[in-house]
């Protein structure tokens, strides 16, 4: 199994984590490729429930790792978005505090997803004027996480959901009113935006043969259930499917297209792999 050198500056490690397998990267951002794959560790989520995945992906992360010289390297967790919860908060009127914000997120956890929030950490854009987005991770996996890092002596930098990782990255590239998707896994998540703002997240199967058609009806039907125009333009990323990236033929159809490239290799990658790139500029 690969062992690393010694870490130039700028390098670091990204490690993807989804419910079917574990993956590790060097990523550098000065000296040698952006993206090197070293390991993947797959392991069967058969008979295991979501609320002891963590486990799994505790054991496969240990086979992972172990014989990597990771010892004092910085790492990025980048989770599978099932893994992950994310969700619109409206703050409280005349609502002050940071404690506010908290409690109107937990209660709207709560509303949607039919359990207390205590068992998740809870991160959001918090803010107090106007409606945010808050994203939440089961409290078992990230200890599950940090403590695999802390054994191999591995610093945490950040744990994200893969979604984020996009929206971090592109979100200033978009342009007036266009809308934003990451296709993972024949997986579409869309981020419906409007006015300037973020409005609703929304995970939608691609089915077999989408096209362009497909697309441009998916998306009218979302703005009208958002209350929005359907946009002139969507710009995807990720494993984005040729026949749904083409600019309008006529008027009045929706332009897509598409955000960044694949790093050299990449295309024999495989999803979990695909998956801790997540976010990282080509």
């Amino acid at each position: 199994m690969p062992r690393l050198l010694n870490r130039l500056p700028g390098q670091a490690l990204r490690i993807g984590v989804s419910g079917f397998a574990v993956s590790l990267l060097k990523v550098s951002r000065w000296f040698g490729p952006k993206a090197e794959l070293l390991a993947e560790q797959p392991f069967s989520p058969e008979g295991v429930s979501a609320l002891h995945a963590h486990h799994a992906i505790g054991l496969a992360l240990r086979e992972l790792l172990a014989g990597q010289d990771v010892q004092g390297w910085p790492a990025s967790f980048v989770l599978a978005d099932d893994l992950a919860r994310m969700w619109q908060v409206t703050p409280p009127a005349q609502a002050a505090r940071m404690a506010d914000l908290e409690a109107a997120a937990a209660l709207r956890f709560h509303s949607l997803y039919g359990e207390p929030a205590s068992g998740w950490h809870i991160t959001a854009d918090w803010d107090t004027r106007q409606p945010f987005f808050a994203a939440a991770m089961p409290q078992p996996l990230l200890a599950t996480l940090e403590q695999c890092a802390a054994d191999h002596g591995m610093a945490v930098v950040e744990v994200q959901p893969h979604f984020v990782t996009a929206w971090n990255r592109w979100q200033g590239a978009l342009k007036a009113d266009a809308w934003f998707g990451q296709v993972h896994d024949n997986l579409l998540t869309l981020a419906i935006i409007g006015g300037g703002r973020l409005h609703a997240i929304r995970a939608l199967p691609l089915p077999r043969g989408a096209d362009q058609y497909w697309l441009a009806q998916t998306l009218k039907r979302e703005a009208l259930l958002a209350g929005l125009d359907a946009p002139q333009l969507v710009q995807l990323c990720g494993q984005v499917p040729a026949p749904l990236a083409k600019p309008a033929a006529t008027a009045g159809q929706i332009s897509c297209s598409v955000l960044g490239a694949a790093l050299p290799g990449e295309e024999k990658w495989s999803l979990a792999s695909v998956l801790a790139r997540g976010g990282l500029a080509a």
